[in-house]
């Protein structure tokens, strides 16, 4: 085991891989000799060759549509979208090919793409640099959407990804990056439990695509949470001494509607907390899956705690992120509901 942060985490995942398995490749912008824009394929080029981490020029469509034809034909691409807001122009390479491949050639063709791309607030990023698309890629039949909220499970799930047939949407959150505590007074705090410390094996492991974790068991209500997100519902629960369970989603699709309804039908009251615009949010599409499934549980609305429902704003970003303050009003209000 070593410390590492999510970076490190991930560097490591990226290399055990390509040790592994000479199929797997990294690319991106900046992602080659400079070992991208956060740090998270330094030394990689150095290690693997030019042939297998390199860098891709400016242009998203053209680097995801490279890597379906890599996918197609045998590779096991890793392709980095620098920015989550900037994946939008490979947005019809993602939809109308990497999503219906299989579909479309009857299993003919498989096109094991994972597709890493850091999204979130918390880093002073602003409107072009700070967005949550995840729910756009939800509503895409044949992709799978994930995000890991601590460095244990962003290796291991970055791994299970990368090894899946299936297309991966891998959203990595800037603000837990290197870690939640980062000396600015001015940012909410956020719980690090000792699971979360950065204890990762230097190994290759896998950690499931497929299952929510309960992070903290509870008995009086339900939250879930995903990515940053996991993070502040911990601490909120601390500070407002509510017996709650936090449920880690850490795979947005397919969700782990079993561990969600198990829990919900024991506590009776659910808040859903996610960073993203609360309108047509992802939040949404749990609360419409609770209401389905546990309706004769509910003790009161399920709640939302999201953001604004407008562009990301740089000077009044911790107004806009879901933050403590938020988040208890949330927990009273079903509690007392």
């Amino acid at each position: 085991m070593a410390r590492m942060t999510m970076i490190k985490a991930i560097n490591s995942a990226l290399d055990n891989l390509m040790q592994n398995d000479e199929t797997v490749c990294s690319f991106g912008e900046d992602a080659g000799y400079f070992g991208g824009v956060f740090g998270c394929t330094e030394g990689l080029q150095e290690k693997h060759g030019l042939n297998r981490v390199f860098d891709a020029p400016i242009n998203e469509a053209a680097i995801i549509a490279m890597a379906i034809g890599m996918a197609s034909n045998g590779l096991r691409p890793v392709a980095e979208i620098q920015f989550s807001d900037y994946i939008f122009p490979g947005f019809d390479q993602i939809v109308s090919e990497l999503s219906r491949i299989r579909y479309r050639t009857a299993g003919s063709f498989t096109t094991p793409v994972t597709i890493r791309t850091p999204c979130g607030g918390g880093i002073y990023g602003g409107q072009t640099h700070s967005m949550s698309p995840e729910a756009f890629f939800t509503h895409i039949p044949g992709i799978r959407v994930v995000m890991p909220s601590n460095p244990y499970d962003a290796k291991g799930m970055l791994i299970a990804s990368v090894e899946c047939d299936d297309p991966v949407i891998f959203f990595e959150p800037k603000r837990l990056y290197n870690g939640p505590f980062d000396g600015d007074p001015h940012k909410p705090a956020l719980a690090w439990s000792s699971h979360e410390k950065g204890e990762v094996p230097t190994g290759h492991y896998t950690v499931s695509i497929d299952k929510a974790e309960i992070v903290r068991p509870g008995d009086e209500l339900t939250i879930l949470a995903y990515g940053t997100m996991v993070h502040v519902a911990q601490e909120s629960v601390r500070v407002a001494g509510v017996d709650a369970e936090v449920i880690d989603l850490r795979t947005l699709i397919p969700y782990d509607m079993e561990t969600i309804a198990k829990s919900v039908n024991k506590t009776g009251r659910c808040v859903v907390l996610h960073e993203a615009p609360r309108t047509s949010g992802f939040g949404a599409e749990l609360i419409a899956q609770i209401q389905e499934d546990c309706f004769y549980a509910l003790e009161a609305p399920v709640a939302r705690v999201t953001g604004w429902d407008i562009p990301y704003p740089h000077a009044h970003e911790w107004a806009y992120f879901p933050g403590q303050e938020r988040v208890i009003r949330a927990i009273k209000q079903v509690l007392e509901g």
